[in-house]
This record gives C-alpha cells, sequence and structure tokens, in this order.
C-alpha cells in the first residue's frame, strides 16, 4: 500500500443507529444495546455542552498541543489498563512519551507510571502473566532497550543489555522467557550471543568512524519507507525473564519479523503453550521485494534447532499475526488469498495444535462469510473470535460464532476503533476509540454495557474548540454504485454565504476517510481556515465491499477518477459552495490523483493544487520504489512485459496539458521517501517549471514518505495553508 490517511467522519442519526441494532442477541447483543444508550446520552450531553461554551476554531497550535494515546494494554485480572501518552514539545522539536496507568472501574483517576528524559519514549507496555510486572521499550539509554516496572510504580529497571536494540517484547505463557526483535547482521547470528553482539557492535562503531559512507547493495531490498536497511535481518531474541541467557533464535539471512507493515499484525510472534517454541510471521524467504507470501514458520527457543519448520506452505499468499487460543488447543492467523495483492481481504484461519505448536489438524477458514477485511482478532468465549474492521467509514469491533456467523457488537457512530483488548470475567472491551471530534483515546465497553472514556487526556483542551459535526452523504456514480463522502463546514459557517472547497483525497489507493482523526492530515484543522472540506471515498477505497476495493487495480485513472469528478460536480451544486473557489490536495495516491486532475478536464474547475510525496511517472517509479509487488500488481506485470500499462494513467504522458490548463500547484517531497522516491517530485517540478505554470516545490531532507519531526510538520501545514489562501480564499462571501 502506497499510503492510508488515518481519517474519516460519521454523524448518522439516532434512529439509524438504534435501527441497526435490532438484530443484535446473545450476551454481547445486550452489552451493545447498553451501550448504544449510554453513548446517545453522552453524545447529547456533549452536543448541549458545545452549544453552551464559548468555543473557537482550531488553530494549528491547537494540533500540537494535544496529546497522543496509544497502546492500551489490559491487565490479566481485567482490573487496570496501561496505555502511552505522548506529548509534543514544538519549541525543542521534541516527542515525549510516557506509560500511564488507568483503572477499569473508573475508581480513582489515571496516573503517570513513568516519567522519561525529555525527547525519550517508553512505549509498547506489555503485561506479565501474573499482573505483577510492565514490560515495555525506552530509548532512555544506549538505544531502544527493554524495561521492567511494577504497576505500582517506583523507578523502572533495565532489562536488555544489546548493542542492536530490543523491541516489540512477548512474554512466555508461564513469564519464564521474554521474546522481543532486534535487526542484526546475520553472518555473525550463529555465534554465541556476547560474540555476535561485540561483532555487531564494532562494525556499526566502525561505520560510523569511517570517513567513507558508501554503501553497497547486493540484494532488495536495500532501503525500506524512510531508511537504509542493507544487509540486516530482523531477528527474534529469547532472554530469560531476569534479561539472562539472551539468545538469537532465528539465525540467518532471513527476516523473522515483517519488514512491511502492509503484513505486520497487533502481534506477530508467539510462544507455543509449552513455551519452548516460537510462532512467527516471517519475511519470504526468497524476493521478498516483489513477493508478498509472508509465512508463519516456528523455531525452538532453546537454539538445539534453528531450522524453520513452515506451517502455512500451501498458501502463496500472506499469512501473519499468529494467535494461540485461551486453552492452548488451536493458533488462529489472518491470511489473504491472491499472491502479489497486499489489498486483498484478510480472512482468519485456525489449525489445532500441539503443546510445542505442530499442527495436528486442517487448516480451516472460519471467516468465508464475513464481507469485512479483518484488521485484529482476539478469541471470544464462546469459540469463536472477536475482530476488528472497516465497515462504511468506520473501524468497529465485531463477533465471529464457532459457526461463522457474524454481528456487529459496536454501535453505529463509534468512529474509528483499534487495539482492542477483552476480558471474560467479567466480559470488558477496551480499545482506543477517535472520532473526526477527538483524538484516541482508551475507553471501555464494562459487562454492564457502559462505555466510558479512561484517559480522557484531551478532554479539558478539546472543550474549548469548537469543531464541525461532520456529514455523510452519497454520490450516485457509474455502474449503479454509490460514492460516500464527508463534508465538513468550517466554524461559524452561515449557509447563507458562498463557501471555497479544500477536496481531499486519501492515500492507498487501498485507503479511506474514516472517522477517526488524524495528527497530519486533520480535517477539522483545514475546515478551521475557512473552507467546506470534501472527504470522498471513491472506487479503491476499503471499508465498502471487496469488489470496491479491487475495481482500482490497473485503472487508477479510470473509474476512481470518475467517481471523483462525479463528488464534485455534486458540491459545486450545494447551494453554499462558490464554485469558481474551488481547490483539491492530495498525499501519496492522493498525490498521483492530484497529478492526474493537473493534466485532465477537472483541472478547469480548481483554483489550485497541492501534492504531497506523489507519482508523476509510472515508468520511473517502479524502478526506484521499495515494494515491487504493488506496482506489479497494479499493472499487472514488469514494465517491458506491459508498457502499456505503465503508460496508460500516467500524468507524466500527458504533461503537455499542465500548460494547458495552468492549476498552480505545490509540490512536497522528501529525500528518505523510498516508498514514492525523490525523482517523482523532481520530474513533476521540472515539467511544471518547464511549461510555466506557477508551482512551488518544498523539500523535506529529513523526512520520509510523512512529515513528522514537529517544528517541520509546523512549517509544512504554514506552507499547504498558505498556499490555499493564496490561490483559493478563505470565507464566506
Amino acid at each position: 500500500m502506497i499510503m492510508s490517511t488515518n481519517s474519516g467522519v460519521l454523524d448518522l442519526s439516532v434512529s439509524r443507529k438504534l435501527g441497526k441494532q435490532k438484530h443484535v442477541s446473545g450476551w454481547w447483543g445486550s452489552c451493545v444495546l447498553k451501550c448504544v444508550g449510554c453513548s446517545l446520552l453522552l453524545s447529547l450531553l456533549a452536543t448541549g455542552a458545545v452549544q453552551a461554551a464559548d468555543r473557537r476554531p482550531m488553530t494549528l497550535d491547537d494540533l500540537f498541543a494535544l496529546r497522543r494515546v496509544s497502546s492500551p494494554q489490559l491487565s490479566p485480572d481485567g482490573r487496570w489498563v496501561v496505555y502511552t501518552v505522548t506529548e509534543v514539545h514544538l519549541a525543542d522539536n521534541r516527542l515525549t512519551t510516557s506509560l500511564w496507568l488507568a483503572a477499569t472501574d473508573g475508581s480513582v483517576p489515571p496516573r503517570r507510571l513513568t516519567t522519561p528524559p525529555a525527547g525519550k519514549k517508553d512505549s509498547n507496555p506489555r503485561w506479565s502473566p501474573d499482573g505483577r510486572l510492565i514490560l515495555f521499550e525506552s530509548n532512555r539509554e544506549e538505544g531502544s532497550q527493554l524495561w521492567l516496572i511494577s504497576p505500582d510504580g517506583g523507578a523502572p529497571r533495565r532489562l536488555t543489555q544489546i548493542s542492536t536494540g530490543a523491541s516489540d517484547p512477548v512474554w512466555s505463557p508461564d513469564g519464564r522467557h521474554i521474546a522481543f526483535v532486534s535487526a542484526v547482521y546475520p553472518e555473525f547470528s550463529t555465534l554465541p550471543f556476547a560474540e555476535s553482539d561485540r561483532r555487531n557492535k564494532a562494525r556499526e562503531q566502525a561505520r560510523e568512524s569511517n570517513p567513507v559512507k558508501a554503501r553497497v547493495f547486493t540484494r532488495l531490498f536495500f532501503r525500506h519507507w524512510d531508511s537504509y536497511v542493507e544487509d540486516k535481518r530482523l531477528h527474534l531474541f529469547v532472554c530469560r525473564a531476569d534479561g539472562s541467557h539472551c539468545r538469537d533464535v532465528t539465525p540467518g539471512d532471513r527476516d523473522a519479523f515483517p519488514t512491511s507493515t502492509t503484513f505486520s499484525s497487533v502481534q506477530d510472534f508467539t510462544f507455543t503453550p509449552d513455551g519452548q517454541h516460537l510462532i512467527f510471521t516471517a519475511v519470504p524467504a526468497q524476493h521478498e521485494a516483489w513477493s508478498t507470501n509472508y509465512d508463519l514458520c516456528r523455531v525452538r527457543i532453546d537454539n538445539t534447532s534453528t531450522e524453520w519448520e513452515t506451517l502455512t506452505k500451501g498458501n502463496p499468499a500472506a499469512d501473519s499475526g499468529p494467535m494461540i487460543s485461551p486453552d492452548g488447543k488451536h493458533l488462529a492467523w489472518r491470511a489473504q488469498k491472491r499472491a502479489g495483492y497486499e489489498a486483498d481481504q484478510w480472512h482468519i484461519y485456525v489449525a489445532e495444535i500441539q503443546a510445542d505448536g505442530r499442527l495436528t489438524g486442517p487448516i480451516r477458514c472460519v471467516s468465508a462469510n464475513i464481507p469485512h477485511s479483518v484488521d485484529e482478532f482476539l478469541f471470544a468465549p464462546d469459540g469463536g473470535f472477536f475482530y476488528v474492521a472497516e465497515d462504511y467509514a468506520e473501524s468497529a469491533y465485531f463477533h465471529l460464532s464457532p459457526k461463522g456467523q457474524w454481528k456487529r457488537l459496536a454501535p453505529r457512530g463509534i468512529g474509528k476503533v483499534s487495539s482492542l483488548s477483552v476480558s471474560k470475567d467479567p466480559v470488558q472491551f477496551v480499545y482506543l476509540r477517535a472520532s473526526m471530534t477527538q483524538p484516541a483515546e482508551v475507553w471501555i465497553t464494562r459487562s454492564d454495557g457502559k462505555s466510558v472514556d479512561l484517559s480522557r487526556v484531551n478532554a479539558d483542551h478539546l472543550a474549548r474548540l469548537d469543531l464541525p459535526r461532520p456529514e455523510s452523504v452519497e454520490v450516485a456514480v457509474e455502474g449503479g454504485v454509490r460514492m460516500q463522502m464527508w463534508l465538513l463546514k468550517p466554524p461559524g459557517f452561515d449557509p447563507q454565504k458562498k463557501w471555497p472547497v479544500a477536496y481531499l483525497v486519501h492515500g492507498g489507493p487501498q485507503g479511506a476517510w474514516e472517522d477517526g482523526w488524524s495528527w497530519r492530515w486533520n480535517p477539522s484543522l483545514w475546515a478551521a481556515q475557512g473552507y467546506i472540506v470534501a472527504l470522498p471515498n471513491p472506487r479503491g477505497s476499503t471499508g465498502f465491499g471487496q469488489k470496491f476495493t479491487d475495481e482500482i487495480s490497473g485503472d487508477w485513472g479510470g473509474k476512481c477518477y470518475r467517481d471523483l469528478v462525479a463528488g464534485l460536480e455534486y458540491i459545486k451544486k450545494l447551494p453554499y459552495v462558490d464554485a469558481s473557489r474551488l481547490a483539491a490536495a492530495g498525499a501519496s495516491f492522493g498525490g498521483y490523483m492530484m497529478n492526474w486532475f493537473a493534466v485532465n478536464d477537472i483541472a478547469q474547475d480548481l483554483k489550485c493544487i497541492i501534492t504531497h510525496c506523489s507519482v508523476w511517472n509510472f515508468e520511473s517509479m517502479w524502478g526506484t520504489t521499495d515494494e515491487l509487488w504493488f506496482d506489479e500488481y497494479e499493472h499487472g506485470g514488469l514494465p517491458w512485459e506491459v508498457p502499456g500499462k505503465y503508460a496508460e494513467f500516467s500524468p507524466h504522458k500527458k504533461a503537455g496539458n499542465l500548460a494547458r490548463y495552468k492549476v498552480p500547484m505545490l509540490v512536497i517531497h522528501n529525500d528518505l521517501d523510498f516508498r514514492c522516491p525523490i525523482g517523482q517530485g523532481h520530474e513533476l517540478f521540472t515539467a511544471l517549471q518547464r511549461l510555466g505554470v506557477p508551482s512551488r516545490m518544498v523539500n523535506f531532507p529529513d523526512e520520509g514518505h510523512w512529515v513528522l519531526k514537529p517544528r517541520n510538520s509546523h512549517y509544512w501545514h504554514e506552507e499547504v495553508f498558505a498556499w490555499l489562501k493564496k490561490y483559493c480564499p478563505p470565507g464566506g462571501r
């Protein structure tokens, strides 16, 4: 996937919310129906508060003042949730992340558990099986290392001392061992740990001190996303719970952990029930830059045998995210069916296992009847599953029965749910929940059906902001299909005036504008500049059925483009829209579409375009991007095998039309973007300048596909909003 944009909106009526729940039954159905009533009451109370309070439009500084919550982990006894809170120090250009603890019954207020030095990060917490310790990773000393802390507080204790760093920790079922990930040079990986670690450290120190900074590559990948991989491999290590007896259990020249986030799951490796083996998501043994054949593999942790046993040999597509059932009798995981296609539907597969993780029964797909692509899943008490999936521009949680019947548990309007965990006695759902009007917070749906915001780190700040209530509309497009689209009106909106429009196209292309919060493309902040913000979900978007998603493959400038044209036509006819002030913007695939807009007739309607880390030339893109499987699947082969397909919808082939339409374009592209490499931006900007089109290029040499450093992000927003205001003046008239 080129890029996903974690934003979307939803504002549905009370009657629709209630009507959607009539089919829900069982213990989970009772919980959900009570949750709906509670959520609606909270919503009505919040609406009243908005009307009564003196609120102001959101500013850019507000975006950086809000705190960022992630990684909630429910304690084994279900009484506590540990999570992370990140604070932005804009003046110092730093982020600081700490651990916080909240009681699930709300009996005590949330409290900070760790206080790392400014600019350091405590992240990825994991409870020990007995609930007495919390394991986490931190870069407070010597890179990323693992640390332990008691939930009662006190000073954390460093666990690992590995020169190549440690991340993504997992406890063994008995709490005696801990597994983690480290990127090492494979040629040292068969040596005893102390010697291997010494040689890895010496290699890194020699590299740093050498005035020659040449890099030598012998295979793909040699770079990924925003960093050079070179010849390192991601291996799994195991140590005792006290940090001793550390060892590399997956030695060799192969990655034992996903190098592509596309195939990563909430959990990418797990101990077997006997605690003596690991089952993990392995990168393809060959052709990893153009193959999606990720497999589940199994290996012993005592190093008596380091040979990887492949458990999913029969599937040529991706398998990932191994999960052991609570009774230790079943292994479940996510899998796709189509090789080479990263946007294929993810299903849940199950097999019976022995205590050592060996499969003893046939592999079964248990989600064949669900319409959703599974993002994450958990075993349910009845032998079925809870899972999270996109559903009509929301991410909600569902129940899948042992017989394959599915039910939506989360009420409509819940927004974007992620990081789901469940306790069974009593049944409680803990998750991150975000919406267009609220950054992610830790929520709980208790056994009595009540849903409560546990973390509430931004409640006071949000109470001062006038955030738009988004509206959902549907636009008729070709093929008897209706395209869903969100509209946000600016604070102080007057329907008697005419307003300009910012038309934002999401990335992916297999992605969607969801009812969620974005720290990079925040529609509420765009609306606060004085624009109607439109967020269309055209062909290729996820959450509207697999057929809808598939219809963009090989057709980037076809149906999807025509859907977007139809969306803009719909907007132009709204009585409060000024059709003479329309602007468009997008990143990654959205940036591609901006370039396609600029060379096609839709450009006649646009006052300006903003294109971020885009695709301009498909023919040069293939040989410079990192994940080759994406381009090869989308175009149906290699460039010399299907040359016409690479050229068909490539904007550079129609570059002469830039001079015809002369739409002012802001081009943003970054040196460390290896997904849509910097050359794409260079080629586009050169064409614009050569043809005399008003244009400006902003380049961040220290950023990748996204702009993540606080000061860089602040500058990015200033450039974007200044371009909008220059060519498409804001405000109602």
